[in-house]
């Protein structure tokens, strides 16, 4: 993509209004704009973001064995009245009267809908388990809506339901999905905390909250030392079909203490010692078991196998795909702005062309822009008559992970200029060796 042809509305000035480090850089890098109080625009460079976000989180609920759909947002309240919800939910659910007086509302989760859509089609034992996930906007109204997208009303959110016969099915179900988190994060470059959360009247141990660790998180968190290590996807390899092997490494994985500020046991952090380490952390996902709470109040049930009915018992399991775009930034950036992981970045490659006016440097840029192009490398190609230094702003500002420059200095020794973002290593080298790099 030409940047002289692309729509990035970068700006030098930090916006008053924006308090943590995400909400300025998205605003100054032009990937959102705010067109209501807590609800955002995605301009082109964020709205690539948020689709290489949502692939990863697809291809790993896909891995796990979870089902893809799409559900609406606008929801009919009588699934959220028969599950005693409608009610007691509150004035974060935005209610909607349509013009036949029908209820309606703009969903906030949708364990109500999806469970009465399930309840429709599953009858059997054998139509069990089943995990069904969409990525999807959601909406809640908030009262003070802050921090950008990290705590807008209007969100993307993947969230996913499970439906298994007994407690010991719904247990794999989580750990399928517990798993995935841990991949999902990990390939995003992120260093995610399985921290068990509270898990309200129902009970049990079956509820954790994903935590990054971030200077601007909202909430204290305390964890052994062994989760300072950044792990790879390859680290969470675990068969999904085998039970055994899923509840031995959740186990392993939970072994090392970690807890927010309302789970904090003081007895172990003291038996810790040294080793116990304390931060800030953003939450970017949460997995969570409820049993019968929606199936039951809706009648649902299957034929069990020996005929006689159950019923059958669910989780939920979110992630806030746009949420993750601010923490990403809350975790990868310097004070020339963001630093994408690769994984994630909007393009791979900055191609700056340091003199557009110069026919020479001009004709070398272009024909490595196309040579990029043909080898399927994402380049954002600054060809814009503007000065270097302005250039070399944007391409830090917007942090894709390689800068690749091209300058009438470098050209008459036969050399490109190539920068790594995340580490500000620079080098030059020939044309072709820049290439061979950026397209292995």
């Amino acid at each position: 993509m030409r940047l002289s042809r692309y729509f990035l509305p970068v700006s030098k000035e930090t916006p008053a209004d924006a308090q943590i480090v995400s909400h300025q850089l998205m605003l100054r890098g032009g990937l959102v704009r705010q067109t209501a109080a807590g609800i955002y625009a995605w301009l082109p460079l964020g709205h690539r973001v948020l689709r290489k976000i949502e692939q990863i989180v697809r291809e790993e609920q896909d891995r796990a064995g979870a089902i893809e759909m799409l559900m609406p947002t606008i929801q009919a309240a009588d699934y959220w009245r028969a599950t005693g919800r409608y009610d007691a939910y509150g004035p974060e659910m935005l209610r909607i009267v349509d013009r036949q007086d029908r209820e309606l509302l703009y969903g906030p989760t949708n364990e109500d809908m999806l469970t009465a859509i399930f309840q429709h089609s599953a009858k059997s034992y054998r139509d069990l388990p089943r995990i069904l996930y969409h990525i999807q906007w959601k909406f809640r109204d908030e009262i003070r809506p802050r921090f950008g997208v990290m705590r807008g009303r209007e969100f993307l959110m993947k969230d996913a339901y499970s439906f298994d016969l007994d407690e010991a099915g719904a247990r794999v179900s989580y750990n399928r999905m517990f798993v995935a988190y841990l991949r999902t994060f990990a390939r995003m470059g992120l260093r995610a905390i399985p921290m068990q959360a509270d898990t309200g009247p129902i009970g049990g141990d079956l509820s954790h909250e994903f935590i990054i660790l971030a200077p601007s998180g909202e909430s204290e968190v305390f964890f052994h030392k062994s989760w300072e290590t950044l792990r790879s996807a390859e680290d969470y390899a675990v068969d999904a079909e085998d039970s055994t092997a899923l509840q031995a490494f959740v186990d392993s994985m939970t072994a090392d203490y970690a807890a927010t500020d309302e789970k904090r046991d003081e007895a172990r952090e003291a038996a810790l010692g040294d080793d116990l380490r304390q931060s800030r952390g953003i939450e970017v996902g949460h997995i969570f078991y409820f049993g019968d709470k929606y199936s039951k109040p809706l009648g649902f049930s299957v034929s069990g196998p020996d005929g006689s009915p159950v019923t059958p018992l669910g989780g939920s399991y979110g992630i806030g795909v746009s949420r993750l775009v601010g923490a990403l930034i809350e975790a990868n950036h310097d004070e020339a702005g963001i630093i994408w992981p690769d994984a994630v970045a909007p393009f791979k490659v900055a191609l700056v062309n340091m003199r557009a006016d110069d026919g020479s440097v001009t004709s070398a840029a272009d024909e490595i822009y196309g040579r990029l192009s043909d080898a399927g490398v994402e380049t954002l190609y600054d060809d814009r008559d503007e000065r270097g230094g302005a250039k070399f702003a944007t391409a830090d500002l917007i942090g894709l992970p390689w800068q690749l420059i091209v300058g009438p200095r470098g050209l008459a020794n036969g050399v490109v200029e190539l920068k790594r973002r995340a580490t500000g290593e620079r080098e030059e080298v020939s044309i072709e060796s820049a290439l061979a790099r950026l397209t292995a």
